[in-house]
């Protein structure tokens, strides 16, 4: 049995965060990087100008990945 890196495992959930809110609400979100305590994504598609974008990110995104990676201490997004 293969074990899957930390990465690989946040790349996957954030694909799967993508879908959902990708199918529900329009938006997007694309893992771009990870050092070890700070996670860099993309929000795109409806979210690009939405005025809920702060709240997607730290509510939604960041609250969903920390609840399964405790370790990571901050998710910033670049545009």
């Amino acid at each position: 049995m293969t074990e899957v890196s930390v990465e690989q495992q946040i790349r996957d959930l954030i694909e799967r965060l993508s879908a959902y809110i990708e199918q529900y609400h329009g938006g997007s979100v694309t893992f771009l990087s990870f050092d070890g305590k700070v996670l860099k994504v993309r929000l795109g598609g409806a979210c690009l100008g939405c005025p809920l974008l702060p709240t997607t990110l730290h509510g939604w995104v960041e609250g969903t990945i920390k609840q399964f990676f405790p370790q990571i201490e901050k998710v910033e997004s670049e545009s």
